[in-house]
């Protein structure tokens, strides 16, 4: 959620076909502002290994949140469960 142009952000693993297992981002972004996949993981890549870096980058309108205010992933992992690779 660092970067200038993402006002929120949360990242879940889905099902891969080859690796078990690869993280998706959700990504909100602020008003006005956009940035491409490409764009995102370069400011990603200093900050994390590359392996914990996401393979795709899905756009939402909001990020589910339960009642406490936390972003429910169990739902984004449910919603991205038949991501297609």
């Amino acid at each position: 959620m660092g970067h200038p142009a993402v006002r929120e952000a949360a990242v879940v693993g889905v099902p891969h076909p080859k690796w078990s297992e690869r993280p998706i981002a959700a990504i909100v972004f602020k008003p006005g502002a956009s940035a491409t996949p490409d764009e995102l993981r370069a400011f990603l890549a200093p900050r994390f290994a590359k392996f914990w870096l996401p393979d795709a980058f899905v756009v939402l309108e909001a990020i589910p949140r339960t009642s406490a205010g936390k972003f429910k992933k169990t739902e984004l992992r449910e919603r991205f469960r038949d991501f297609r690779w």
